[in-house]
């Protein structure tokens, strides 16, 4: 059967153009958290802003901010963001992937608006903060879950890293916004301008998210099996062949494990937490590795640079520190891309092992550099430093930033895979609001010295990533949890696991799924090279006893579930 028109080959999978659109429109979500991250740093060197919000005098006629009022006026985002991330499983469960995105969308714009309506009061912008903060945190995790429930595995970590790309390119055009308005820093509009266009950011996310396919598993956990079908299909660009083979494969492949989890109940919070024996492998174990790399992600200490770069720059005598702050939000983005390319060439473990002590190494120098010598009064230690922030970034962006996505977006099983993606990504915000909090106290007591923390937390990181992550690239979701419950694979050797039929992660061997000479009612040709379920198990059993052990239909079942 020839596939429809509308069917692109990327990567060995076939994907619909509506699965294309999906990715672009979601990824604004990773955008305004970019955008809402990058804008602060410079709003706070601006003129105006101070003097309307600040609390102290500079000593130039001017004000500036006391350093516990500036930590809440940066972090208090972040907490908002823990909050809604919470939110979010709820939400995403109750009304659907797609309207929770719009519903997070139309809160940030809530939060803007207060922003921008901010007069003299800090108060009333951080709370502003805060509510545009719910809308960021709401996205986080509803973008990363609704385009890992809707890629073809073979591209699914390249769709979902594009999350990370578009966090780079917020930032990058909050830092170009900035350095646009610094010429009207005295007056009230260019912060105002920074703000406002945040909203304009967000209109193509609050009502693009509806012209693309609903979540096929959000539907189909809901029962709707011709609207999961037809969603499956428009994704494969198979909408007017809604019952072709690699649609039917994909069905019953979603329809075993789902008939599985509902005999053992809804997943609920407490199992995602607490261990429980009810057929799920390593549900805790996966938790808890969620919340410790996305906690970490953030204690890499990117945002130590991107919240507070500009006045970090500053201090070190740098002539210009908000276009310092624009080359290595440049730099971020042009390596992020490269990252799309690590992420499903090298896989998940090594980048981020690897990426963990390079920017461990990168932070030693910019901190030893910072306190051997006086940036202020050197200005080879301030070349240095902003050199070794280089090269931090570089390495983040391309590992740590999209990576971390990635791994939330496939780790977890269907089951608990809402609320156990909203502990990891409140992981994350917790970290970000510490980061943002403490910044400027840590800072202000012990210097450059604070980059030696953020040395000790990558090591760490990579240690965790080493000990405890497991490979997943190229596995469908269903054999990640089967990789999951292999006693004998450990996450060090667990790149070299492969599913039963397979030659590669990316190739499956004929031979087992029906290969030369079978009748065509016995095996499903799939152009994607996936695996296919359509095999009646019995046949395939009875054609393989000399060689294979026999395996019932509800021990293939167990095994992925």
């Amino acid at each position: 059967m020839v596939l429809g028109k509308k069917s692109i080959r990327i990567h060995g999978a076939d994907c619909g153009v509506e699965a294309l659109l999906l990715g672009a429109i979601s990824s604004i979500g990773g955008f305004l958290f970019g955008y809402d991250t990058g804008q602060i740093s410079g709003m706070l060197l601006f003129s105006d802003f101070k003097n309307r919000f600040g609390q102290v005098d500079d000593g130039s006629g001017g004000k500036d901010f006391e350093p516990i009022i500036q930590s809440l006026v940066v972090s208090l985002m972040s907490i908002g963001t823990l909050i809604g991330a919470l939110c979010s499983s709820y939400t995403s469960d109750f009304w659907g992937r797609r309207k929770n995105l719009s519903f997070g969308a139309a809160i940030f714009v809530i939060g803007s608006v207060i922003q921008i309506t901010a007069v003299n009061s800090w108060v009333h912008m951080m709370m502003g903060r805060f509510v545009a903060g719910l809308g960021i945190g709401i996205l986080s995790v509803g973008v990363p879950m609704f385009q890992s429930e809707c890629s073809p595995r073979e591209i699914r970590g390249a769709v979902v890293a594009t999350y990370q790309l578009m966090i780079t390119f917020g930032i990058l055009i909050s830092n170009i916004v900035n350095f646009g308005v610094r010429a009207i820093e005295d007056s009230p509009s260019s912060w105002r301008i920074v703000v406002g266009l945040g909203i304009l950011f967000a209109t193509p996310l609050g009502l693009g998210v509806f012209f693309v396919p609903e979540s096929p598993r959000w539907l189909a956990g809901r029962g709707d099996w011709d609207g999961a079908r037809m969603s499956m299909a428009r994704l494969r660009g198979l909408k007017h062949d809604h019952k072709h083979n690699l649609v039917e494969d994909d069905m019953k492949e979603m329809r075993e494990i789902l008939e599985k989890e509902r005999s053992v109940a809804v997943g609920t919070w407490k199992e995602c937490i607490i261990p429980k024996k009810n057929g799920v492998p390593k549900q805790v174990y996966r938790t808890l590795l969620g919340v410790a790399l996305q906690f970490l992600q953030q204690w890499t200490g990117v945002n130590y640079f991107f919240y507070y770069g500009a006045t970090i720059f500053q201090s070190a005598g740098i002539d210009d520190p908000i276009r310092t702050q624009l080359i290595l939000g440049t730099i971020n983005v042009v390596m992020t891309f490269y990252g799309l390319y690590v992420v499903e060439r090298y896989g998940r473990r090594m980048p981020l092992f690897i990426g963990a002590i390079w920017q461990a190494a990168w932070l030693a120098v910019f901190a030893a550099m910072g306190t051997a010598v006086d940036p202020a009064n050197s200005k080879a230690s301030g070349i240095v430093m902003i050199v070794a922030a280089a090269m931090f970034i570089a390495s983040f962006a391309s590992t740590w930033g999209p990576i971390c996505w990635v791994v939330i977006g496939e780790t977890f099983p269907l089951r608990t895979r809402a609320k156990q993606a909203s502990l990891a990504t409140s992981g994350n915000w917790l970290g970000n609001f510490m980061i943002s909090f403490l910044t400027p106290l840590a800072t202000a007591g012990i210097h450059y010295s604070y980059g030696f923390v953020f040395v000790a937390t990558n090591i760490a990181a990579a240690l965790i990533v080493y000990f405890f992550l497991y490979e997943s690239v190229s596995l469908s979701l269903e054999n990640v949890d089967y990789m999951y419950s292999q006693p004998e694979i450990k996450p060090w050797t667990s790149a070299k696991w492969m599913p039963a039929g397979y030659t590669t992660r990316m190739k499956r061997d004929e031979k087992f799924f029906g290969g030369a000479g079978a009748d065509d009612d016995e095996r499903t040709q799939v152009s994607s090279s996936r695996p296919s379920r359509a095999v009646d198990d019995e046949k395939l059993a009875a054609k393989h006893s000399t060689d294979l052990p026999r395996e019932s239909r509800d021990e293939r079942v167990d095994r992925v579930v």
